[in-house]
């Protein structure tokens, strides 16, 4: 029997509760509910990285650390995204817990 896919679920904060239902349709369709029209090469380098370095590691990485590793200014995450919560998000990346969306939300 073929399984429709499901659609995907978010918790109160806009994070996806599955990250295996994360695509790049869904990346684009979460960028412009934050008021990104297009997500430009810097903006999936960024989302890679971001997504690398969690499935690597299992916590966020500083977003100075990917913004110095894409030799852009120390708040290009905030620059691209208007926030780390959002670049963490549109990432399709799982709640990060209390203390770290509260560094990433500031703005």
């Amino acid at each position: 029997m073929y399984a429709m896919p499901q659609t995907p679920r978010f918790d109160e904060y806009g994070l996806l509760l599955d990250p295996m239902d994360w695509s790049h349709e869904l990346a684009s369709q979460l960028a412009q509910e934050e008021g990104i029209n297009e997500l430009t090469p810097e903006h999936w380098r960024f989302i890679n990285t971001l997504r690398a370095y969690y499935y690597e590691f299992q916590v966020p990485p500083p977003a100075s650390k990917i913004c110095h590793d894409m030799a852009m200014t120390s708040w290009c995450g905030h620059d691209l995204f208007h926030s780390c919560l959002a670049a963490w998000r549109i990432a399709g990346l799982p709640d990060p817990g209390e203390e770290a969306k509260s560094y990433m939300s500031a703005e």
